[in-house]
């Protein structure tokens, strides 16, 4: 695990400020899930893989304090310039610095293209726990499992029970100018009830499950899409 991370780290540093001077405007949780969030005036956020801080900065727009961990060095460096009011640490999610792990925080938030690039749910879900006061959150917002698996015109091409990992270079849904990338990175399907499972199992309680079609690999709206996902810690 700590290999695939450390290349997936090093392939994001490769492209991240790219990413963000082409593509950032699209990035970042809209306005009718930042809704959901509230109230957000002062209330204490982590928002983990927050890579360049698009929502970062949406949440600290509704009055968050607001923490980013991102594990590329490249993506805190651009974030923290971009939002000045926030502050932000490179940290891996799989074993988060014990300072963000005293339950301090009243809301996690993760989202947009986020659990392909974990490789122990397990892991990850318990530093969520642990970040979170009794009676906190967890919102995870994420391209629905089933979406990865099927064309656009709903026909299945992968197989949703694949737990292998795919090795890749390069990025060609962000259609990335300049050098082409060199890094290898190294991506993990998860089945949604793994991921609903790993939660559980660190003691967060499911409050709600929504999925909604369409995405951006063009799906049918008769395909799950995305889901958004909401849980809390006992008090």
């Amino acid at each position: 695990m700590m290999e695939f991370t450390e290349h997936n780290r090093r392939a994001w540093n490769e492209v991240h400020r790219r990413r963000h001077a082409s593509h950032g405007h699209a990035f970042g949780l809209d306005a009718s899930k930042l809704d959901k969030l509230e109230p957000l005036a002062g209330v204490k956020v982590l928002h983990l893989q927050c890579a360049t801080g698009e929502t970062s900065a949406c949440l600290v727009a509704r009055g968050a304090v607001v923490t980013g961990v991102d594990i590329a060095e490249e993506a805190v460096a651009v974030a923290a310039h971009a939002v000045p009011e926030a502050t932000f640490v490179v940290a891996d999610v799989h074993d988060l610095p014990a300072s963000l792990r005293e339950g301090a925080f009243a809301l996690v938030v993760t989202e947009g293209g986020v659990l392909v690039w974990l490789h122990d749910l397990d892991l990850w879900a318990a530093g969520i726990a642990d970040a979170l006061r009794p009676g906190g959150r967890f919102f995870l917002s994420e391209e629905h499992p089933v979406a990865m698996c099927v064309d656009d015109q709903g026909r299945w091409t992968d197989d949703y029970f694949d737990e292998s990992t795919s090795t890749d270079i390069g990025w060609e849904h962000f259609e990335l100018t300049g050098e082409p990338a060199t890094e290898t990175k190294h991506e993990r399907f998860w089945r949604l009830g793994q991921i609903v499972t790993a939660l559980a199992r660190a003691g967060l309680r499911i409050e709600s499950l929504d999925e909604t079609p369409g995405s951006w690999r063009g799906t049918s709206e008769r395909i799950p899409g995305s889901f958004t996902l909401v849980a809390s810690k006992g008090g």
